[in-house]
């Protein structure tokens, strides 16, 4: 007898751990996971390396222009467990992760004809389903018939605290204030913008992490996905 498989999208705010939960979810189910976040970033990587977008310049026009040069995919390393992200055959998943990236991304991803671009990749990844994709939007835009919705959040200052220990980890020098900054900036452009903004799908499981641990969190979401795939 199989196993039906499903789409399982996970939206939700910025450092909220969406990711982890994923990694460890399509490990279980041996689902693919795609990490749309990463595919934003990548494209912020690209737009930074033309000079299309700086703490103080954006030009979006010049970028809209060159998105067809623009090759994004995912290759699976073994050794970490999860697939890495890939700009134009290029391993860019260390450099994706920086506070530069991460203060520019909001930005980037606001822009109609990027989300365009991108949820057309996305749809075409989980056309076979068995996959479990993170982002902003997936429950409401990208995969809005998935079988399971999950709505991530938690307070502010523990995902500031999250993400600063996370860049200190990594070796990168930054203080924890302009890490709180750039998570709740995050929060006002990803909630205000016009394209996609991020919300709350109706249909979807709201999850408040503030302070549950990851063993919890995982068994209760596990609890769900059983209860949505059919023998």
């Amino acid at each position: 007898m199989t196993t039906t498989k499903i789409i399982i999208a996970i939206d939700g705010f910025s450092s909220t751990g969406k990711s982890t939960i994923a990694k460890q979810l399509a490990k279980t189910l041996n689902y693919i996971y795609v990490d749309t976040g990463a595919m934003y970033r990548a494209v912020t990587l690209y737009a930074m390396r033309h000079n299309y977008i700086s703490a103080e310049n954006f030009k979006p026009e010049q970028l809209i222009q060159d998105l067809d040069n623009i090759k994004l995919s995912f290759s699976f390393n073994p050794d970490l467990g999860f697939a890495e992200m890939y700009l134009n055959d290029t391993n860019v998943e260390l450099e994706i992760r920086t506070l530069e990236v991460s203060k520019l991304v909001s930005k980037v991803s606001a822009i109609p004809e990027v989300r365009r671009k991108l949820v057309q990749e996305q749809h075409h990844m989980g056309k076979d389903k068995g996959i479990i994709m993170d982002g902003r939007d997936i429950g409401t835009v990208v995969f809005p018939d998935a079988e399971l919705k999950l709505f991530m959040t938690a307070s502010a200052d523990k995902r500031a605290m999250r993400r600063y220990k996370e860049l200190l980890d990594r070796g990168d020098n930054v203080t924890y204030e302009e890490v709180l900054f750039n998570v709740e900036e995050r929060d006002r452009i990803d909630s205000t913008r016009k394209d996609s903004p991020l919300k709350k799908a109706d249909d979807a499981v709201e999850f408040d992490n503030s302070d549950m641990g990851l063993e919890e969190q995982f068994e209760r979401i596990m609890s769900l996905v059983n209860s949505r795939v059919k023998n």
